[in-house]
């Protein structure tokens, strides 16, 4: 009796795959899960770091000699206020809105203007003195460069954190995300002077301690997106 064709190709083994498929078969059996972000522990992280980062910074520049001759309330009320301006734009740049993995850009960038506008106000309008604090005046206003270069290097921690958070996770308003990463930083920063820094004209305060943080916004938000970028 004839064997049956059916059978007969049931019985044979089936074609090794072309070499292509077997490396992507290798490749899809070596695949390990990746771990997801987790916003709220970056922030937590980013927020200690930069803070004892900070703390060192001050330690190295000295607190300010007039301290003692200052309001309590002005000189606590003040720092709170960098230290909003510091978590408020950090926590809007990691951490998006619940049930959503997309940044919160436009929140972020109303986060930066306002936070950059605000200190700048603030150290123009209230800028109290003691007998042991300094008054640059404008004929001297260039010697404020020192106070804009501990600022900035105060903000850099925060910024290359986030930075390093951020990886792959920018697709839409990635400047703005960066600006409000930069914003915080230079709150950092701004809070870093206000508790070392005896000079207490208006232009030094609201130019340069406020100047900190438009600086800082601008670099971050220039320079942070490509760094985010994984491609």
């Amino acid at each position: 009796m004839k064997p049956d064709p059916i059978d007969e190709l049931a019985a044979q083994s089936p074609p090794a795959p072309p070499p292509l498929a077997r490396e992507l078969e290798a490749e899809l059996g070596s695949l390990a899960p990746v771990a997801t972000r987790r916003p709220m522990r970056q922030l937590v992280m980013l927020v200690a770091l930069s803070l004892a980062y900070g703390a060192g910074v001050l330690a190295v520049v000295t607190t300010r000699r007039d301290a003692g001759e200052l309001s309590i309330g002005w000189v606590v009320g003040a720092g709170l206020g960098w230290l909003l301006g510091f978590v408020i734009p950090c926590h809007l740049a990691l951490v998006p809105r619940a049930g959503s993995v997309m940044p919160r850009w436009r929140l972020a960038a109303i986060a930066a203007v306002v936070t950059a506008i605000a200190f700048v106000l603030l150290g123009l309008a209230i800028h109290p003195s003691g007998p042991s604090s300094e008054h640059y005046g404008a004929e001297h206003f260039v010697r404020g460069h020192t106070c804009l270069e501990i600022g900035l290097a105060t903000a850099l921690v925060p910024i290359v954190l986030g930075t390093m958070f951020l990886r792959g996770a920018l697709p839409v308003g990635a400047r703005w995300i960066a600006a409000a990463l930069g914003a915080g930083g230079g709150s950092l920063g701004g809070l870093v002077l206000h508790l070392h820094c005896h000079v207490t004209d208006p232009l030094h305060t609201g130019l340069v301690h406020g100047g900190v943080v438009i600086v800082a916004a601008l670099l971050a938000a220039a320079m942070v997106p490509r760094a985010a970028d994984v491609r």
